[in-house]
């Protein structure tokens, strides 16, 4: 099982650029590759890291009136507003988190790799807790010539 654990984390904001995940499940990983690929390219992203209160990329996921979302993003003051239709302002509440850890070649490999581990291996596991809903996120932690490593944040809710 993957390295993981329990985490209180405070509420936090990630300003995020999206799109609208659409098609079956088998789908959405080539959607959020090819999303990550031209927003981390096309210069929107490095706008954005401008606002950022840290060096953390995130990639959040979050179901919005049954439609599935996905975003690259960064954290940002918790009152920020925005103006263009491309960007949300993400707000994570004040929970215990469950929080994966790990390492791959690119970051697309990260986050299907934490997604998976959470969702397939430890959610199901856990006793006391559950993920209920609302947006979880992977977290580009360091990058490296040849590794990204990061974690997988999931706001957690006592059974």
């Amino acid at each position: 099982m993957s390295n993981y654990e329990i985490s209180a984390k405070p509420a936090f904001t990630v300003l995020g650029l999206g799109t609208i995940l659409t098609g079956d499940y088998r789908q959405i990983p080539a959607q959020k590759q090819t999303f990550w690929q031209q927003v981390t390219t096309d210069g929107r992203y490095q706008a954005l890291q401008q606002q950022a209160q840290n060096a953390l990329q995130f990639a959040v996921n979050e179901a919005v009136d049954g439609v599935m979302h996905f975003y690259a993003g960064v954290q940002t003051a918790a009152n920020i507003t925005t103006d263009s239709a491309d960007e949300r302002a993400i707000r994570f509440p004040a929970s215990d988190y469950l929080v994966v850890t790990g390492s791959a070649d690119t970051a697309l490999d990260l986050f299907n790799q934490l997604e998976g581990a959470a969702f397939g291996q430890i959610l199901p596991a856990l006793t006391d807790q559950a993920y209920v809903g609302g947006p979880n996120t992977s977290v580009i932690t360091a990058t490296t010539a040849t590794e990204v490593k990061g974690e997988f944040w999931v706001p957690l809710s006592t059974k």
